[in-house]
């Protein structure tokens, strides 16, 4: 699965946690870009991605994420090997 199909896969992740279906991700999408989007939701989303694709994450690789194209490109990898 390359980061556009994880990204496209995430999109309905994140309009479930945040109840809007208006939310469209692009790899630049922040935080600050989302309603709601605290340290709580961020956990959710962390756990809700780890099910969805059946990863699992280190605390070092979460800390090094800075929008949801590094969370896409660290579930790619993930997933490729």
């Amino acid at each position: 699965m390359n980061e556009q199909e994880v990204l496209t896969a995430l999109n309905p992740i994140f309009q479930d946690m945040f109840d809007d279906d208006d939310i469209e991700l692009t790899p630049d999408t922040t935080a600050k870009d989302i309603e709601g989007w605290d340290s709580l939701a961020h956990v959710s989303l962390i756990v809700a991605a780890e099910q969805r694709f059946g990863v699992k994450f280190r605390t070092a690789e979460l800390d090094s994420l800075h929008n949801v194209g590094h969370f896409a490109q660290l579930i790619s990898k993930k997933l490729n090997g």
